[in-house]
């Protein structure tokens, strides 16, 4: 599973955020991590690499880092990108042929472009314009997007859908927003049905 985070196209578009950035000592609302593994049962090991500078991200960083955790995955695997963990999935597998298919690939939330809330997507992470290689290097491919997120407008699933068209995407009404939501049992019907299927 690769998380999510932001990029910026200078370093003082950085530092203003840093400066300015909401913060909070409320425990964060996730259905990732433990209730992945909680709910996905003993039959699945999640591996959540930290990618590197989350909040400053370069995609050159990110490949390197997913690379070498690729090579320790065994046959089959699912692949999860949340918001630019998402847009990064598309843009290394669109680029990428993978030794071994994936199973399924979830991206979530993920933006298409530089049309997201308050944030320049940048960083090495734009998508080159054929992206026909992703449905090569995944049996499942699987779009996620909720109708009330605040941070990656649901134009996205459309802009994924015209250039992958045998894609299963799913506009949820509303899962809080950007996904801010504490459980997701959507996405743990839909990953058991896959790891059946294989």
């Amino acid at each position: 599973m690769i998380h999510g985070g932001m990029t910026f196209k200078n370093d003082r578009n950085y530092l203003n955020y840093l400066q300015n950035k909401q913060i909070s000592l409320d425990k964060k609302i996730s259905w990732t991590g433990e209730y992945l593994e909680k709910n996905l049962g003993k039959g699945f090991e999640i591996i959540m690499p930290r990618m590197p500078l989350a909040d400053n991200a370069k995609y050159r960083d990110w490949k390197i880092l997913f690379e070498r955790y690729l090579a320790l995955l065994d046959k089959d695997y699912i692949l999860i990108g949340n918001s630019l963990g998402g847009i990064f999935l598309a843009k290394y597998l669109s680029e990428n042929a993978l030794p071994q298919k994936a199973l399924s690939a979830y991206f979530i939330c993920a933006p298409y472009d530089n049309t997201v809330v308050g944030e320049d997507l940048v960083g090495g992470f734009k998508l080159k314009s054929d992206l026909s290689l992703i449905q090569n290097n995944t049996k499942n491919l699987h779009l996620l997007f909720s109708a009330d997120d605040d941070v990656v407008p649901v134009a996205h699933a459309e802009k994924y859908r015209a250039k992958l068209p045998d894609t299963h995407i799913v506009i949820y009404p509303s899962k809080n927003g950007h996904f801010n939501i504490a459980t997701f049992p959507e996405i743990v019907r839909m990953i058991k049905s896959d790891a059946k299927a294989k």
